[in-house]
């Protein structure tokens, strides 16, 4: 029983993966029931019964969260090229449907996203990722000697409502600074629980490797450090937003099952590949909890 659950799940995060990996193709009901190997006649019950919402749904979530990224986050693409890569023949019909969703035109959005209509809208995408995410063993958790890292850090306290717009000045700054995500690393130290009960309380910093002097331009930037030692590693690939799941494995079930004792220091990760550049299955982030 246990085996062919297993396998039904197998199938359905396939088709998950296969969408992502195809936002800009014809994500019809017939390929992808063919990706899952189910018949054409029930997937479409099949999936609305896993997931929570329409295979339809699903991909117009899909294909906006990566539009709305790229608004908020490139200006490599102009509105008319992120229409089309949405799936829309024109960008009026993008832009009508991005204001229903969002309450925004998509140049608003661009210029000052408001973000707490956006965490709204997907909500019911990042709860269908949740059904099938993978849980995680002893055997996923390896023990390293990190070395020190000197960082620059933007702190974002309040409000995780308002994180992207943190995000924002965070990738504007670096980018200023030359300091890309190919040649610099990127961390989040993470300095509260990720929905404290008040929102007031939330705390993380955004920070970029880097031994260079800091050059402000005009934004509040310290100079600090990630400190070396012995880590707990836990890698997360796919679907990397939310990291809380990695994070309270290493602190409740892994940590107190070790025989090893925490060192002063929050938990924090390291993102190596970063969503739109790759699909949301293939970002990877690396997520480490100090150890004495």
């Amino acid at each position: 029983m246990k085996a062919a659950l297993q396998n039904y799940q197998d199938r359905m995060r396939r088709v998950l993966d296969h969408i992502d990996r195809h936002l800009d193709s014809d994500l019809d009901l017939e390929s992808l029931s063919s990706v899952a190997a189910f018949s054409k006649f029930h997937f479409h019950r099949q999936f609305t019964a896993t997931f929570g919402l329409s295979v339809h749904r699903y991909v117009q979530l899909a294909r906006m969260k990566r539009a709305s990224y790229l608004l908020a986050y490139s200006d490599a693409l102009g509105v008319t090229d992120i229409a089309m890569d949405a799936g829309y023949d024109a960008p009026d019909a993008f832009a009508r449907a991005f204001r229903q969703r969002f309450g925004q035109s998509p140049s608003s959005f661009r210029n000052s996203p408001d973000w707490e209509p956006w965490l709204v809208a997907f909500g019911p995408l990042d709860n269908a990722r949740s059904k099938l995410m993978k849980t995680f063993t002893t055997d996923d958790v390896t023990i390293r000697d990190v070395p020190s890292t000197k960082v620059a850090i933007m702190e974002h306290r309040g409000d995780p409502a308002t994180l992207g717009d943190t995000i924002r000045r965070f990738i504007a700054w670096r980018k200023k600074a030359g300091l890309h995500p190919r040649t610099s690393p990127t961390f989040n130290v993470w300095r509260s629980e990720r929905r404290p009960s008040s929102p007031a309380a939330y705390s993380t910093d955004l920070c970029v490797g880097t031994d260079q002097p800091i050059e402000a331009n005009g934004e509040e930037i310290k100079a600090g450090e990630i400190p070396g030692g012995r880590c707990a590693v836990l890698r997360v690939v796919g679907y990397t937003d939310n990291l809380e799941p990695a994070a309270l494995y290493l602190y409740r079930d892994w940590l107190p099952a070790s025989g090893e004792e925490a060192r002063d220091f929050p938990i924090y990760c390291q993102r190596l590949s970063f969503f739109p550049e790759v699909p949301e299955h293939e970002t990877v982030a690396d997520v480490f909890l100090p150890l004495k």
